[in-house]
């Protein structure tokens, strides 16, 4: 399965027809521990870079942003109750939410993981 990453710290991945979120390991290495999150809102449909969250920690808060255009088909129940899943596994149980992509092709104009790390290493 293919990772995609935004110029916002987001990841991506499409499993068939449904695409996963969520934060990557520098922007919660940025944010330090994660306290809160808010979670978009299961069958809205979102615009590409819309802001579809927020998560929130000791440190800061910052906006989720949709990586690509789509219905939110499901969050992470189990972020809600235990934010710093988002630290302790970001590409794993610490996903945000699952969308319906409108628009696949979107996906193009995102980064690889070669990308992501030239734009991080910038930073």
């Amino acid at each position: 399965m293919t990772v995609k990453y935004t110029e916002d710290h987001e990841w991506v991945t499409l499993d068939g027809d449904i695409a996963t979120v969520g934060i990557t390991v520098h922007a919660q290495d940025a944010l330090g521990d994660v306290v809160f999150v808010e979670l978009p809102a299961v069958g809205v449909d979102y615009a590409q870079k819309e802001t579809a969250g927020v998560v929130e920690s000791v440190k800061a808060a910052a906006d989720i942003y949709m990586p690509v255009a789509g219905e939110v088909i499901e969050v992470n129940e189990a972020l809600r109750g235990d934010p710093s899943l988002a630290n302790s596994d970001p590409l794993g149980v610490g996903w945000f939410f699952k969308l319906r992509p409108s628009d696949v092709s979107q996906l193009d104009a995102l980064m690889d993981e070669t990308g992501y790390a030239a734009l991080t290493e910038k930073a």
